[in-house]
């Protein structure tokens, strides 16, 4: 049987008859029902949230408490929402704040299935095996969106500014949460592997269960590195861009130069065609051997191939 979260009275089931208890943003008066019906305390959401390995996996005489994290993914950038379960003899009781698709979808199968599910063990392994292709899929989008940013960039199609760097690094974010999120499972899998509790038949989908999650693992710890990768790629090409446009200014300055010093050398010793008619032909000289020292300066920058 499983009960509803809005279910504040159980006088009338006794635990046996009870797989799971999923409380969705219960209220106090729900979470003090289920606290007396499983005679334990239920662990706060502050408490679910903390980081210690103590407070992540808990093992008592009555049961196993564990808190994960479960990823939303959103439009750009990713959030994690704190689970706790609860295990109380054969009941798994679960806490959250949000509706969660795994979750849902879970529901729906026990409810269309009950036989597969005889304890809540088989429950919380179930819930955590599609939570784990859930992340796979995620996985396999980001590596996808990764691909397609480095063939745009390869290709010439992505301009190269600071919004190609932004998004690299808003990948980068999104990578560190998936793989930290994964990881926080791949310790409990292996707490639950540990304790006396859990069924011996279900060890074998556990050991297959944590293969699994280190083979995601390494799957992010890949996206990761593509990302380093792609982002030096970028700061590469921003550097080279940044580079020939300091050749274009040197080489123009370099041009320039010749003819800065005839100038110079012939400013004070040479008159005016406007102001004086006789020799006229002296500024036309002049003009004439900076545009020789131009062509001369050019030409050993093209041979050279400086420019």
């Amino acid at each position: 049987m499983m009960v509803s979260c809005s279910e504040a009275d159980f006088s009338n089931i006794t635990r046996d008859n009870v797989l799971w208890i999923d409380l969705l943003s219960p209220t106090g008066d729900e979470k003090r029902a289920a606290e007396l019906f499983l005679n334990c305390s239920l662990q706060a959401r502050s408490k679910a949230e903390e980081i210690e390995s103590s407070s992540r996996f808990i093992e008592t005489e009555d049961g196993i408490f564990a808190n994960t994290n479960f990823i939303l993914p959103g439009p750009d950038d990713y959030s994690m929402e704190a689970v706790s379960f609860v295990l109380i003899g054969n009941t798994l009781s679960t806490i959250r704040e949000i509706t969660l698709k795994s979750f849902t979808d879970l529901q729906r199968r026990v409810e269309a299935f009950p036989k597969q599910f005889a304890n809540g063990f088989q429950v919380f392994l179930a819930l955590l095996e599609q939570r784990v292709d859930l992340d796979a899929d995620m996985i396999e989008v980001m590596s996808k969106e990764i691909a397609q940013l480095s063939h745009k960039i390869s290709q010439g199609e992505e301009d190269i500014n600071e919004d190609i760097l932004l998004d690299i690094n808003q990948m980068q974010e999104n990578s560190m949460l998936v793989r930290e999120n994964i990881v926080d499972k791949q310790r409990m899998v292996s707490s639950m592997l540990k304790t006396t509790k859990v069924p011996k038949a279900l060890q074998p989908r556990l050991n297959t269960l944590l293969k699994d999650i280190a083979s995601l693992i390494n799957h992010t710890n890949f996206n990761f590195e593509r990302l380093e990768y792609l982002q030096d790629t970028v700061l590469g090409l921003v550097n080279l861009d940044q580079n020939k446009i300091m050749k274009v200014f040197t080489f123009i300055s370099l041009l320039l130069m010749p003819p800065t010093l005839i100038a110079s050398f012939y400013g004070m010793n040479v008159r005016l065609p406007i102001l004086a008619a006789e020799n006229h032909w002296d500024w036309i000289i002049i003009v004439g051997l900076m545009l020789v020292s131009v062509a001369i300066v050019y030409l050993i920058f093209k041979k050279k191939k400086l420019f």
